[in-house]
């Protein structure tokens, strides 16, 4: 059994300016659907949102990178769920992988993703 594990952290400001320059372009580019959905649903927190998802999707790239096939290493052959009780989660499958787990935390200025993986 191997540990990987991968950070990211990330100005809010920075990915507002980004979605206010690129819009659409932007989103469709990184993010999947449900999380545009998910972030769109909480309207005045919306770059809140979108920037840990955005630094979760990074965290996953460095947990990652060694481990997986670089083919399946593209911004929307994942995505970040919640669980049921709100829990943040990764949705992606791959046969090297037996466990991937991820905390991810914003404040104002700030969010911040961790993300640990047991892999064979």
């Amino acid at each position: 059994m191997n540990i990987s594990c991968g950070t990211d952290i990330i100005e809010i400001s920075r990915i507002k300016k980004t979605i206010e320059r690129l819009d659409e372009k932007f989103l469709d580019t990184i993010f999947t659907k449900n999380e545009i959905e998910y972030c769109e649903s909480h309207k005045d927190n919306k770059y809140q949102h979108y920037a840990a998802r955005f630094a979760a999707k990074e965290a996953v790239y460095k947990a990652l990178n060694n481990v997986v096939d670089n083919d399946k290493m593209s911004w929307k052959n994942f995505e970040i769920i919640n669980d049921t009780s709100g829990k943040p989660k990764i949705n992606f499958q791959d046969d090297k992988i037996d466990k991937i787990d991820i905390s991810i935390s914003h404040c104002k200025e700030y969010a911040v993703a961790n993300v640990v993986v047991l892999y064979e």
